[in-house]
């Protein structure tokens, strides 16, 4: 598992979006860091494989807890992935009013290419009330691609 940053100045269109692009490989059925004081960031988790359901559970409370407030799937079994980010929230709030700033987006992205859920994030992943300037790539795999999926974003971003 690694997590380091880099600085992404310029998003699509030249609009600045990400300031802070991160990776985060989990192993399915791993542990899950410690949770630390994030600043709100969207998460696009790439799923390579099926994990189980309380495992999916796990990561999805860590995600909210952690201050993900927007989450977009992508990859196997991803509309599981949006339903147990949903049912995270409303957990958190006894299924109850969500305050705005807390409102957690999700989005499942079956038929799309990773490059467009990545160029997705960049052009249209604005949580309504908080800006966003951070993005973690939770790449649920048994081997890590740090690079091979930093170096994507960047390219996917870059192309028009």
């Amino acid at each position: 598992m690694s997590s380091p940053t880099s600085s992404l100045d310029q998003g699509a269109g030249g609009v600045a979006h990400t300031k802070r692009l991160a990776y985060l490989h989990l192993a399915p059925g791993s542990a899950l860091p410690p949770m630390s004081a994030r600043r709100p960031f969207r998460a696009i988790v790439i799923a390579e494989q099926m994990v189980s359901p309380v495992w999916q559970s796990s990561v999805s409370d860590w995600l909210v807890h952690s201050g993900c407030l927007y989450m977009m799937a992508w990859g196997a079994d991803c509309s599981a992935w949006d339903d147990a980010v949903d049912w995270a929230i409303l957990q958190v709030f006894d299924y109850g009013d969500i305050p705005d700033d807390q409102f957690v987006m999700t989005t499942w992205h079956t038929d799309e290419t990773l490059d467009e859920v990545f160029r997705f994030a960049e052009s249209s992943s604005a949580h309504p009330t908080i800006e966003l300037d951070e993005t973690l790539l939770v790449h649920i795999a048994n081997e890590a691609s740090e690079q091979t999926l930093l170096a994507a974003y960047r390219e996917a971003i870059a192309s028009p």
